[in-house]
């Protein structure tokens, strides 16, 4: 490592190539190599001498970018299948690749050369059409294995508020046929972290593979065995999800998962080395970076074949990956709980009551929880769903209760004025003339309302309505009220009460006037 600074120094110093060679005591051809880099390095060569021997290493030792123009790829990339498609027909049709090409810029924002164009599909023709040898690391199937596993080393980030340092834990997967290399930071191994790494690997690589081989870590394994070791229950969830098997390496055999350790040794030293000296602030911000390096990373040409980890991947793994559902998973917590007296379930946990049909009251329930969701089961079947809602103490549909609940819990102004109406258009408007006039809450009118309507439902309609004309005339708005004026209405009603009364003369022998008190 100390040896690329010595050929630098000396570079830098005008000794020629052949005399740092025996100087350094390297090859001639590397001394070359290394000059090179360092001339079309972006960085002078004092600044060069002046970073870490690692970071220095990893600068000219690790490969340059083979798509310096992400976005521009990303365009060529929606392209190529239908360039494969193009060209495997091409001894028919006589199609060339500058026909396509020349198609392809007729349509693109931001075109690749012709040059540009026929290296690029050469490379996923060589990365699609890799021969297999008789090493063992070339006999795997594309998109049928995954390795996962986590990084010993954990990084950190500092909490603004409080000036703490939050260690988190670096998920790590690899998938073994191209060793396309994927890192997540997540807060710690547990069950819920590991399936929400999981679901970021599938949706990051655009499919799922056949097959989960992990470490027996607990989120994995609950009981480890060499022959059927007991899996976590999430686990096995999120394989059936994405239509996957899991297959635990074997405990303390590295080398059923050698890739997924050799991809955390390259996180290390592609990841982890040049983010040493960063601080970060969020999970957020590391998982950015993170992201960073491993894309250099996977575009990085290879040393034992002319392409990269990413043009493998995309040529020959991807498109035989399982497609993903069309809902991402989500971790589920069984609860097994009987219906409470008031149709509600508690989930203790939580501190929140979830709703149930009236009809499985005093019946044991099995209450499924996701991140957004808590689905009831009962007699086989699911009675309710609800959207998950901690904030909120009840949660609750009005059609889970009775009819008789219901609508003593719908009761309102609007439902009391209408309940009047129904009966008599003016017992409709007196009731809401009650509420206008309530000094306090209106639900403290409600007792009042139920006592109106029930003397309204046992009264004549024709003594009602005389009745309400009187109250209102007289500008009271009462229940007491109201059924004295009935009382003394049917009390001189004889045993006719549709028999109209005739008023009192206006003027009579009884009646003095005002100027009897002149």
């Amino acid at each position: 490592m100390g040896k690329i600074k010595q050929i630098l120094r000396c570079a830098l110093n005008g000794v020629s190539q052949r005399k740092i060679a025996r100087t350094v005591g390297v090859n001639r051809e590397t001394v070359g190599t290394y000059i090179h880099k360092a001339n079309a390095d972006s960085m002078s060569y004092e600044q060069l001498l002046a970073l870490d021997d690692e970071i220095l290493e990893f600068r000219l030792k690790g490969g340059n970018p083979a798509y310096p123009e992400e976005e521009r790829f990303k365009e060529f990339q929606q392209w190529l299948p239908l360039i494969e498609e193009e060209m495997s027909k091409s001894k028919k049709t006589h199609v060339t690749l500058k026909l396509l090409w020349e198609e392809y810029c007729a349509q693109s924002n931001n075109p690749y050369s012709l040059t540009q164009f026929r290296y690029h599909y050469k490379q996923n023709f060589k990365a699609s059409h890799r021969k297999t040898t008789t090493l063992l690391k070339d006999l795997y199937e594309p998109g049928q294995l995954v390795y996962v596993d986590y990084a010993g080393d954990k990084m950190e980030y500092v909490k603004v508020e409080t000036g703490e340092v939050v260690k988190v834990e670096v998920f790590v997967a690899s998938f073994p046929y191209s060793d396309y290399g994927f890192a997540l930071a997540v807060p710690s191994q547990g069950a819920d972290d590991f399936a929400y790494a999981m679901i970021n690997l599938f949706k990051h690589a655009g499919g799922a593979p056949e097959i989960i081989v992990s470490d027996n870590l607990k989120a994995a394994v609950v009981k480890a065995d060499r022959h059927t070791p007991k899996l976590n229950a999430v686990l096995v969830d999120l394989a059936n999800h994405y239509g996957c098997v899991v297959q635990p390496a074997r405990v303390r055999h590295p080398q059923d998962k050698a890739l997924a350790e050799n991809t955390v040794k390259l996180t290390y030293q592609r990841a982890y080395a040049p983010l040493r000296k960063r601080t970060f602030y969020s999970i957020e911000e590391i998982n950015k970076a993170l992201a960073e390096q491993m894309l250099a990373h996977n575009q990085k040409r290879m040393q034992q074949y002319d392409h990269t980890r990413e043009e493998c991947f995309l040529a020959s793994e991807k498109p035989k990956l399982r497609p993903l559902p069309t809902s991402d998973y989500e971790v589920k917590h069984p609860y097994e709980l009987r219906v409470q007296d008031n149709c509600f379930v508690y989930l203790s946990t939580y501190k929140s009551y979830y709703s149930v049909p009236y009809q499985y009251v005093g019946q044991k329930a099995t209450v499924i929880v996701t991140r957004s969701l808590v689905k009831i089961y009962a007699g086989g079947q699911c009675v309710a769903t609800h959207k998950r809602d901690d904030s909120s103490k009840y949660n609750y549909n009005e059609e889970h209760f009775p009819k008789g609940s219901q609508g003593w819990r719908r009761r309102s102004r609007q439902t009391f004025v209408e309940d009047g109406h129904n009966m008599l258009w003016a017992l409709g408007e007196y009731i809401d003339g009650m509420f206008e006039r309530c000094k306090s809450v209106e639900q403290t009118m409600y007792k009042s309302c139920d006592a109106v309507l029930h003397l309204a439902r046992h009264t004549h309609p024709a003594i009602l309505q005389e009745a309400l004309e009187r109250a209102v005339s007289m500008n009271v708005y009462s229940y007491k009220r109201l059924k004295n004026f009935i009382d003394v209405i049917q009390a001189g009603a004889g045993t006719n009460p549709s028999i109209t009364r005739l008023s009192p003369p206006s003027r009579h022998a009884g009646l003095r006037g005002p100027e009897a008190y002149q």
